[in-house]
């Protein structure tokens, strides 16, 4: 958000700097207030549900974020209004119309991202669910709320000239629009190669070393491994449904790869031999149920453990089995968190679609959106995986490489992440589309849109990704991965997919573009009037 006024060159002493720092404050406090409002409402959810830690951490950081991007597109609607000659009272009325719905569809866009996650069994994904919805409540109460009472009370504090007539990125967008499949082919390219090693994506099970070095807990872990050849706390419980004779049941389970040994009530199995006698563990129960304890190597443990467990579940039993411990609780958890995630991508697709659909009246903008933000995903999960699962700049990035991913985290960054990407989408094409209704020209209303937003949008996304950065000194691996793979999606999808990607789409497709059937264009929800001519005297 520039504050040089245009054709100045050199440092800028006058009033500008003062009222870039008012401003600055107005967004920052809209900022603080989604934070502090968002850490309320999860302390009262607390009361009722679960809620993880880490739902904190995204309330301050995306809080933080969206409170601010959304005061930056009020705060320059409302200029922009006052550039144009209108008193401070139909400025705000007039920015609060138009930026204010703005605000409105993006903030749904984001919730219903994070809302997506509720649809998993698993209060810390859902937690995050309760964090996104709280989060954009209050953002977007701050934008339309909040703001539009300060613009109107302390609007001539943060008023400055009107915007110039071209910038960085609305220069590159036209010269890009001149050459469509030139520029469009170059930037597709440096996507796709940046996303190649998602290809290579492999989903483990989380251990000490997602810990920072040094750490007591994960010194002992990495003692334990390497003095033992076994850890009881890792054993996988099988608990079978009726009284049986266990002893080839056992001496088969000792015989699988990664089993150190098998404790039943006949005695302690290895290799299909019994090697010591029963010892006082208690494995049968009253109800005549019986349990073993299969305590599996720590090879075992570091290797394919969904694949070890398996193996267990399918020997055959004397009687009905049921098969538990830390090792079968992590594998039905895999299992459930893949099992659920096609409802989850489901539910984002659709309705971030349905959404871009009721504000552009298009079939193909929200289709071309869609197909973009899957884009930049790619080079986030591609990123994911060459960095944390490869250990390329693991040294830089102060975390030791596992191998794999743990498969709950791409899920969250997915839903963070693409409504984050969506939110810009629907800025960008807002504008573009408030120009197109105004004049019928698309590639002018192109050109318009991106000389409005684009040097907003950019600021906005460097705010944002420099807040998700912030994680990237964590000594927990998983929110280095959050941050950076988040902050790498914004800062692409705010330059190369929304600025040079989505103009060339929509230049190739023209009249294409706003092409709905009759029937469908009904459902636009359309932009009420401002009838700002008949606001009450004296009105502040």
């Amino acid at each position: 958000m520039t504050c040089r006024p245009p054709g100045r060159r050199g440092p800028w002493r006058s009033g500008g700097s003062r009222t870039c720092r008012k401003a600055a404050l107005l967004t920052v406090a809209a900022g603080l207030l989604s934070v502090l409002g968002t850490l309320a409402g999860l302390r009262l959810l607390a009361q009722f549900t679960e809620v993880s830690t880490f739902a904190a951490n995204l309330a301050l950081v995306l809080g933080l974020g969206l409170g601010v991007d959304y005061g930056l597109f009020v705060i320059n609607r409302y200029r922009e209004e006052r550039a144009a000659g209108h008193t401070n009272p139909d400025a705000v009325v007039r920015a609060t119309a138009a930026a204010g719905r703005t605000v409105v569809f993006s903030g749904v866009t984001v919730a219903v991202s994070l809302c997506s996650l509720a649809v998993f069994p698993f209060y810390f994904l859902r937690s995050f669910a309760y964090a996104g919805v709280l989060v954009v409540l209050t953002a977007v109460a701050g934008a339309v709320l909040f703001l539009p009472a300060a613009l109107a009370r302390w609007g001539r504090h943060v008023e400055r000239p009107a915007a110039p007539a071209s910038g960085f990125w609305h220069r590159t967008a036209l010269r890009a629009l001149r050459r469509p499949l030139l520029a469009g082919g170059g930037v597709l390219t440096v996507l796709l190669v940046a996303a190649l090693p998602l290809l290579g994506l492999r989903f483990g099970l989380p251990d000490e070393r997602v810990l920072p070095r040094g750490t007591s807990s994960r010194t002992a872990a990495e003692i334990v491994h390497r003095e033992f050849a076994a850890e009881p706390t890792d054993t996988v419980h099988i608990v079978l449904a009726g009284s049986a004779d266990t002893r080839a049941y056992a001496a088969a389970l000792s015989l699988l790869p990664g089993v150190y040994q098998v404790d039943a009530p006949s005695g302690a199995y290895r290799h299909g031999q019994r090697s010591a006698a029963p010892g006082q563990d208690r494995l049968t129960a009253p109800t005549g149920r019986v349990r073993l304890a299969v305590v599996p190597t720590q090879q075992a443990m570091y290797g394919d453990v969904p694949a070890f467990v398996d193996r267990i579940r399918k020997t055959p039993s004397p009687a009905p089995a049921l098969v538990g411990g830390y090792p079968g609780e992590t594998t039905d958890f895999r299992a459930t968190l893949l099992e659920r995630l096609p409802y989850a991508i489901g539910i984002v697709l659709a309705a971030t679609y349905a959404i871009l659909f009721l504000m552009t009246s298009s079939v193909l903008l929200p289709l071309k959106a869609t197909v973009l933000n899957l884009l930049s995903l790619s080079v986030m999960f591609g990123c994911l995986v060459w960095v944390f699962q490869d250990g390329h700049l693991s040294g830089t990035l102060g975390f030791t490489p596992t191998g794999s991913i743990e498969p709950s985290i791409p899920v969250l960054m997915f839903c963070v992440a693409y409504g984050l990407s969506m939110d810009y989408e629907v800025f960008l094409l807002a504008r573009i589309k408030e120009e197109h209704d105004r004049t019928g020209d698309t590639l002018r209303a192109v050109g318009e849109g991106i000389r409005r937003s684009a040097p907003l949008i950019t600021a906005a996304a460097g705010i944002l990704a420099l807040s998700f950065l912030s994680y990237v000194g964590s000594g927990v691996v998983f929110l280095k991965e959050l941050g950076l793979g988040t902050a790498l999606t914004i800062l692409v999808d705010a330059t190369l997919i929304r600025l040079v990607l989505l103009p060339l789409a929509m230049r190739l497709a023209g009249r294409a573009n706003w092409w709905a059937p009759r029937m469908l264009r009904r459902l636009r929800i359309r932009e009420a009037r401002t009838p700002t001519d008949e606001l009450p005297a004296g009105y502040v």
